[in-house]
Formats: structure tokens, C-alpha cells, sequence
């Protein structure tokens, strides 16, 4: 069954080649979908496209199709080409004639629109969920190591002495940043596109207020035109914000594979967390971050393949649109596990002690030496030729302790700060505003 059909067949090979892989992947969708017709039926009934009867009649079956979604028993059946299709069809079977009026005033565009504004609200939450467990996780450790030292590298040589407390909390740091991005997606994802109909607006006097409270979107994307315009620009933006959390977690995994490897030695797991070799029974490999770092720089890709496909393409809709959901529905479960994951092993990681006390870390301490001297009214250039003398002689010592209390130092981590910083930032999404309108919306 299609919406669109009059009196001829598609060809059949015309129809599996359109149709793709949206029968799959619309069933992500199908609970937004009803929710979206629960707003949109309310709606047609207060300017009198719709019958007080029928409205009861319809909500209340999509609120039993919705029902049957959460209970894993909805499908899309063979033959029906999209998820708009599929719910039409059931509440036509079910309630006769008061099923067919459900599409008035809206387009499969904007449908479509508002079915992935509100899944994206959604998966956005997920993220941002997990990305706050991760984010907890690591200020955790940040101020449980605090006082264990580390070497600090650039260039990948030993550089200056770093600590667990500051390379746990700068990844904390980095998911606060990264939800700033996430933050803007939201605010795009969160304007409603319902009532821009193929993207021309509608004769019907529709009152696309309403539908935009009702679905507890902050605001609308007022001009029909660019409602239909922003998608491919709303996955865009999305993708860069998943995109930014993934460069964090590629980052820490690639340094976790670096610093459990046998020439560090700075940090361990269980066994159990880690994998062995078919020929090699002293193996410890660190699979599970190494997949984070490949999953993870597969997402970095995402928003230039978005880009890409959306690059050349006019004002209005166009087919090239439905690929976008190829790319995108399988990111959201990748980055979602990669937080998972990654927060399970930190959960069970070990940190060495006293690692700095190890001879070949003896350099580390070259600018605690030159800073010593510049205490002492020594000139810095001075004093960094007078250190450098004495590491070319081998007659350089380390000084006793590190004395870093500067803002953001090792004597000085600021985690409170960047919290509080976390907190703020996670306050802005204000997800229960949108948790309330679409329990308002589904209540018997």
C-alpha cells in the first residue's frame, strides 16, 4: 500500500530500489510517528477538520497502536512502504472511515519531518545520559588519583610531570565542551516542522502553535520552505556534535591502548575485561578500546558523509534525504555503546604508583629545576642554559617535589569548577519539559 497510489503498479524493480532499507529503519520512528498523529488529530478537531467523535475514536487507537510499539509487537508488514503507511492502514482496518482523515493538512514531508525531530530529541537524551555517566565516572578517578603522578609527553617524549588527576579531568573538561555542540543540535532538533505540508504551507487554516506545544518543542521552524530545507542540515549538525564526543573517546582510547601497553605499564584491567592470543599465552590486549577508537573515528566521518550527500541539492524535498537515515540510525547505537562501554572499564581500571620514581623519568623535572632557579632571581634563560649544562653533563638532579597551584595544575585540578560547568550546561536541555508534553499527549 502506498499514499500515493492511484490506478498503476510500480514496477517491482523500481520499488525495492526506492524503497531501500526504510521499512527497517522507519520502525525506529513508529512510536514518534504516533505521538506526532496524536498532536496532529488534536489539532485537525479544534479547527473543525475533524469530528469530537472521531478524534476519540482515533486517539484512542493510536494510543493502542503505540502500546503494541512498546511492546515490541508492531511491524511494518510486506508491501506497505513506509512507517506513515503502515499506521494509517491499521487505524483505517480498525475504525473504518475516521482513519482516513488523519492525513489532512500534512504531507509524508513533513511527517517525516517531525518523526525524526522528535526521534533525534530522543536519541539526543540517550547521549547525553550516557555522556553524563562518563563525565561522573572520570571526575571520579580525577580525584581519586589526584596525587599520583604521571609523565607528560609532547612529541611523544617525555615532557613535564602530568598526574591521573589531570588526564581523567581533562577528559571530563573535553564532554563538557562537547556538550556545548550537543546543546546546539538539541536547540535545532527542537523547533517543529509540523504543518509545512510538502513544504509549501497548507490552505487549511492549521495551527501549527498548537502542535508545537502540544509536542513540547521550544519553538517552531516558521517558514515552511526552510522547514523542509533543514533536513540534512539538522542531521548535520547532530552528526557534529556526535562527532566531537567521539573525537573525546577516540582520543582516551588511544591513550588507555598506550599506557596498559608493557613499555608504560601506567594503568591495568582484569582479565576478564581483557582478550588473549591463539599462540601468544601472555597477551593482555585491549580490544574493547581498541574498537572505541574505530568506531569512534568511523563516527568523525559522519558529518562530512552528511554534507556530502546533502551538498548539491536545491530548496524542497528530494529522495537523496531518505539515505541520510542509512548513515545517522546506526551512529546513535555505536556512540551510545562506545559511553557504555568505556564507563563499564574505567569502573575496573588500576593506576601504578609511584611511576616518576622510575630513572628514565629523571628529565621530566628539567623546568621544576629551571623554575627553582628563576625563584632564586636567576634570569629564566639563564637558568634553562645552567639546567641544560647540567643534563648534557649527567649531573642533573631532580627537586624533591612538584609545586604546580595554578587554576587547572596538578596541585589545583578545578573539578568543582568544571562540574558546575557540566552541570550548567546540562540544565539548558530542559528535557522535562519535553518528557511532560508527550506524557500529556499519550495519557488515557
Amino acid at each position: 500500500m502506498k499514499l500515493w497510489q492511484k490506478d498503476k503498479e510500480t514496477s517491482q524493480l523500481v520499488e525495492t530500489f526506492t524503497v531501500g532499507k526504510d521499512r527497517e529503519l522507519d520502525e525506529h520512528m513508529a512510536a514518534f510517528d504516533v505521538v506526532g498523529s496524536l498532536a496532529h488529530t488534536q489539532m485537525l478537531e479544534s479547527i473543525g477538520l475533524l469530528g469530537s467523535e472521531d478524534l476519540v475514536l482515533i486517539q484512542q487507537e493510536l494510543k493502542a497502536i503505540y502500546k503494541e510499539i512498546e511492546e515490541g509487537k508492531f511491524r511494518i508488514e510486506e508491501g506497505i512502504e513506509d512507517v506513515h503507511s503502515q499506521v494509517e492502514l491499521m487505524l483505517t482496518k480498525r475504525i473504518g472511515e475516521a482513519g482516513k482523515k488523519i492525513h489532512s493538512g500534512r504531507s509524508r514531508n513533513d511527517q517525516v519531518l517531525v518523526d525524526l525531530k522528535l526521534f533525534f530529541r530522543h536519541q539526543i537524551e540517550e547521549i547525553v545520559g550516557n555522556t553524563e555517566q562518563l563525565f561522573n565516572q572520570l571526575i571520579s578517578l580525577s580525584e581519586e588519583h589526584k596525587d599520583k603522578l604521571l609523565p607528560g609527553y609532547t612529541h611523544l617524549q617525555i615532557a613535564m610531570p602530568s598526574s591521573f588527576g589531570l588526564w581523567f579531568g581533562a577528559y571530563a573538561e573535553s564532554l563538557a565542551d562537547d556538550l556545548e555542540l550537543m546543546l546546539a543540535a538539541w536547540k535545532v532538533c527542537n523547533k517543529n516542522p509540523l504543518g509545512s505540508a510538502a513544504g509549501y504551507g497548507s490552505s487549511f487554516p492549521l495551527n501549527r502553535t498548537l502542535t508545537t506545544e502540544l509536542l513540547g518543542f521550544e519553538s517552531l521552524n516558521y517558514n515552511v520552505v526552510y522547514a523542509q530545507m533543514g533536513r540534512g542540515k539538522s542531521e548535520r549538525i547532530l552528526a557534529q556534535a556526535m562527532s566531537s564526543i567521539a573525537a573525546t573517546l577516540a582520543k582516551l582510547a588511544m591513550d588507555v591502548c598506550l599506557f596498559i601497553n608493557q613499555n608504560f605499564g601506567f594503568i591495568s584491567f582484569p582479565d576478564e575485561l581483557t582478550t588473549g592470543s591463539s599462540i601468544m599465552p601472555h597477551k593482555k590486549n585491549p580490544d574493547v578500546f581498541e574498537l572505541i577508537r574505530s568506531r569512534c573515528n568511523k563516527i568523525q566521518a559522519l558529518p562530512n558523509e552528511v554534507a556530502l550527500m546533502t551538498a548539491n541539492l536545491p530548496s524542497g524535498y528530494h529522495r537523496d534525504l531518505q539515505l541520510l537515515k542509512e548513515s545517522l540510525f546506526p551512529a546513535f547505537t555505536s556512540l551510545n555503546e562506545c559511553l557504555e562501554i568505556a564507563c563499564f572499564m574505567l569502573q575496573n581500571i588500576s593506576v601504578k604508583d609511584d611511576i616518576l620514581k622510575d630513572p628514565k623519568y629523571l628529565y621530566l623535572f628539567s623546568v621544576e629545576a629551571v623554575n627553582e632557579e628563576v625563584l632564586k632571581g636567576v634570569p629564566f634563560r639563564e637558568a634553562y642554559k645552567k639546567v641544560g649544562l647540567q643534563i648534557e653533563k649527567g649531573e642533573f638532579k631532580a627537586p624533591a617535589a612538584v609545586n604546580h597551584t595554578h587554576e587547572g595544575s596538578i596541585g589545583n585540578l578545578c573539578n568543582e569548577e568544571i562540574a558546575a560547568s557540566f552541570k550548567n550546561i546540562l540544565s539548558s536541555f530542559n528535557f522535562i519539559k519535553v518528557e511532560q508534553a508527550i506524557s500529556a499527549l499519550l495519557a488515557e
